[in-house]
C-alpha cells in the first residue's frame, strides 16, 4: 500500500500530539524513579516500569488512530509490515534507571520502503525534534542543520557501545578517532546522539550495532538536516539491526574510515572515495 501526501500529513500531526502525551508520562516516571526497582533484560540492558507504560500508551494510541498501521517496539515487539511505527519508549534506559536526565523517546514511521517521519523528544529539556522525508528537520518548530566543522582537531564525535560486537572493535575505533585528533564522547542514549548531530551540537555519531527503534528517527533527522548516514535499512536493519553512522559531510569519511562503517553517499562524496567505504544504496 502506497501512502499519499495527505496520509503522511495526518500521521505527522498525530505524531506531534503523541510526543506531548508520551513525554509527559516519561517525565512523571523519571520523577518517581529514585528507589524504584530496575529489571534487567540482559547484560547492561535495563528495563524500568516507565518503559512499559510509555510503549503501551504509544501503541494503544496508534492502534486507535491508524489500525491499518503495523507496530514494532523495543519492549513488546510486533510485525512491521509494509507501513509501521518503530518505537523506543525510553532510549537511554541505563541513564533513566540511575536518575541521570539524559534519555528520550524515539518514534519513526516507515512506509513505501523508506522512513517517512522521524521524531525524538527529550522530556527533561522539552526539546522536540521532527523530520519528514524531503521536507527538512526542526527542533521545537525551528529548522536545524548539521555542523560545519571540517578541522579534525576541532571535531567532537559520539561513539555508542553495543554488546553485540566485540569490545575490542569499539576500543579500536575510539582509539583511532582520538589518534586522529578528535574528541569522543559516550552519552549512553543513541537516539539523542543522532539528534545532536542533526542540530549541530555533535559532528558525528557511530555505533557498530543499533536496533531500528533506537536509530531510524535520528537517521532521518540527520539526513534532512544536511548530514550523511550509512545504509541501515538496506542491510536488513529494520528487524535485525545494523551498524549506524551519521555525520556532517565534511568529516563523514573520517568517521567512516575510523569505524569501518560504510556511508550512503551522493556523487560528490563518491568522487572522493579512495577506500571503498561508500555505498549508493
Amino acid at each position: 500500500m502506497t501512502l499519499d501526501t495527505e496520509a503522511i500529513d495526518r500521521r505527522e500531526a498525530f505524531l506531534l500530539e503523541l510526543l506531548t502525551s508520551a513525554a509527559l508520562l516519561a517525565k512523571e516516571g523519571f520523577s518517581r524513579q529514585v528507589g524504584q526497582p530496575v529489571g534487567m533484560k540482559g547484560p547492561q540492558d535495563y528495563l524500568t516500569e516507565t518503559d512499559g507504560m510509555v510503549e503501551a500508551h504509544i501503541r494503544s494510541r496508534i492502534a486507535e488512530t491508524f489500525p491499518e498501521d503495523g507496530f514494532l517496539g523495543e519492549e513488546t515487539g510486533g510485525r512491521p509490515g509494509s507501513q509501521a511505527w518503530v518505537v523506543d519508549p525510553i532510549d537511554g534506559t541505563a541513564n533513566f534507571a540511575r536518575v541521570i536526565p539524559h534519555f528520550c523517546i524515539s518514534i519513526a514511521f516507515v512506509a513505501n520502503g523508506e522512513v517517512q517521519l522521524g521524531a525524538i523528544v527529550n522530556p527533561i529539556l522539552d526539546e522536540v525534534y521532527l523530520a519528514r522525508k524531503d521536507r527538512g528537520a526542526r527542533m521545537n518548530g525551528k529548522p536545524i542543520h548539521v555542523s560545519a566543522t571540517a578541522d579534525v582537531t576541532a571535531t567532537s564525535f559520539e561513539m555508542g557501545w553495543s554488546n553485540r560486537r566485540p569490545t575490542l572493535d569499539y576500543i579500536t575505533a575510539v582509539s583511532t578517532l582520538f589518534e586522529a585528533g578528535s574528541n569522543v564522547r559516550r552519552g549512553a542514549c543513541g537516539a539523542l546522539g543522532l539528534a545532536y548531530v542533526a542540530d549541530g551540537r555533535s559532528d558525528g555519531y557511530a555505533e557498530l550495532h543499533m536496533n531500528s527503534w533506537d536509530c531510524l528517527a535520528g537517521l532521518l533527522l540527520v539526513r534532512e538536516a544536511g548530514g550523511v548516514t550509512g545504509p541501515f535499512l538496506s542491510l536488513g536493519g529494520l528487524t535485525e539491526g545494523a551498524p549506524v553512522l551519521a555525520a556532517n559531510p565534511h568529516v563523514a569519511q573520517l568517521l567512516s574510515r575510523s569505524t569501518g562503517i560504510a556511508l550512503l553517499a551522493g556523487p560528490d562524496l563518491l568522487a572522493q572515495d579512495e577506500e571503498g567505504l561508500l555505498r549508493t544504496a
